[in-house]
């Protein structure tokens, strides 16, 4: 009896806690973010520039709100389908609660686990999709606007608990039209494959890359729903929820996670040719089963700097930001993450998990896309992020990490100069090196929260 009444008073306790972070998320503030016209904007490898040939104003800036506009010449739209094209995964709530807890909603505490998320989902559009694919309704999305989203949040909560009580949830679905030709039917086959990487993340226990799954594997390593994860930590349980997917789309990629800052290329060559993970098969007695090539994310633990961020690595950044083959940074600033994607100038762009949202069922192929997809980016001036963070790369085959390999190296011999590089890569394996403690024993640099007590969750940047 004791017992049961426990139960109910964590249950309700949790509800209690969803409406409040369903109220403090759902602030989502309209961006002001200002991008300069005369300065090129980098976004995970591709350069716009918003002056237009004819412009001669030789100061003139434009705002995110002018970027939703039909005045601002110059590359603008390219630059904003790239960005919205980009999958946005943020606190959700009135999901099924997380293994090992009452947690309805990750608000508050689950934002690394959104970046890392984010980076995944862009290695798997890369890998799927290409990196020139962009959602036909990116320049439709209506930008995040106070006035909105605030009016809601109230009907929101309401019907939260009225879907308490009743147990039910109203689905809004775009179904798919029939294609006709080959045109329309290659983008109807696209829109199939971004409906079915946005599903793998969706908040329920059955999706493979889904908060609930890595909430899971992170029990694993001592971590529970609700506990702050770190771009270390969740970079080893990425690689763990991709190892054990069972979807066949995902056996064509795994992912490797850098030892102490270092890369080892024949571990990364190993998982290129399938002789690591879920598929190893030193005897060859079940060849067929793996690909002869698998694609690999390569992710990387670092800290940039001590206690704060070291200036110096503001080159580094942006030349690793600049690659066509990076899939951006798990960072952020103390206590709260972003997926950093971008930048301009000395500021990174990044998109924000921190707005909480409606769960949406994405058990159905015509689920609605929008809400996994942001209109807005924001901007942070480099000083402000966190030493802290973890840099992807995604790489095709053997032939093009040995590409990334050789060209990462000439930007850490030029960054470094009389500094340590960010991360080095060496020959050979990992074990041949002695490395035998477990990894995640090994990320005390990473995981170790060296932020200041003062710092809150809920602080914002507003740019």
């Amino acid at each position: 009896m004791e017992t049961k009444e426990t139960d109910e008073v964590e249950k309700l306790k949790s509800k209690f806690i969803s409406a409040w972070h369903n109220v403090k998320y759902s602030w989502a503030l309209k961006s002001k973010t200002a991008f300069s016209r005369n300065s090129p904007v980098f976004l995970l490898g591709k350069c716009y520039h918003f002056k237009a040939v004819d412009d001669e104003s030789p100061t003139e800036s434009c705002t995110a709100e002018a970027l939703d506009g039909d005045v601002v010449t110059g590359n603008v739209d390219g630059f904003r389908r790239d960005f919205a094209s980009r999958v946005w995964l943020t606190y959700r709530e009135e999901f099924p609660a997380l293994p090992g807890s009452t947690l309805t909603s990750d608000c508050g505490w689950g934002c690394t686990v959104r970046a890392g998320q984010m980076i995944l989902a862009q290695a798997l559009m890369l890998h799927i999709l290409g990196r020139d694919w962009t959602w036909s309704e990116a320049l439709t999305l209506e930008p995040l606007d106070t006035e909105t989203w605030t009016s809601s949040a109230a009907r929101r909560l309401v019907a939260t608990l009225e879907a308490s009580i009743q147990g039910e949830r109203v689905q809004v679905t775009q179904p798919l039209g029939p294609a006709h030709g080959a045109e329309e039917a290659d983008s109807y086959l696209q829109e199939a494959y971004h409906h079915t990487i946005v599903s793998w993340f969706g908040d329920g226990p059955s999706a493979q890359l889904g908060i609930h799954r890595l909430v899971q594997l992170g029990m694993t390593s001592g971590k529970q729903a609700g506990d702050w994860y770190g771009p270390a930590v969740v970079a080893h349980i990425l690689r763990k929820a991709v190892d054990e997917a069972a979807d066949a789309m995902l056996k064509g990629i795994s992912v490797y996670v850098a030892q102490d800052c270092t890369v080892y290329s024949a571990d990364v060559m190993d998982s290129h040719s399938g002789r690591t993970g879920r598929n190893c098969d030193p005897q060859g007695l079940n060849a067929g089963a793996a690909p002869k090539s698998r694609a690999v994310i390569i992710l990387i633990p670092v800290r940039l700097g001590g206690e704060k961020i070291n200036p110096e690595y503001l080159s580094f950044v942006k030349s690793i930001l600049s690659l066509e083959y990076c899939i951006g940074i798990i960072g952020g600033k103390p206590k709260q993450a972003y997926y950093f994607v971008g930048f301009q100038d000395d500021s990174l762009i990044y998109m924000d998990p921190h707005y909480c949202q409606s769960f949406v069922d994405v058990s159905t192929s015509d689920f609605p896309l929008q809400s996994f997809h942001c209109p807005s980016p924001k901007k942070m001036p480099f000083g402000k992020m966190d030493p802290s963070c973890t840099i992807g790369f995604y790489s095709k085959d053997v032939e093009h990490y040995e590409r990334i390999c050789n060209e990462l190296s000439k930007i850490l011999e030029t960054s470094s100069k009389e500094k340590y590089p960010a991360f080095t890569f060496m020959k050979g394996h990992g074990k041949d090196y002695e490395l035998s403690i477990a990894v995640e024993k090994r990320e005390w640099p990473f995981i170790r929260d060296a932020r200041k007590a003062g710092t809150t969750s809920g602080d914002f940047v507003l740019l």
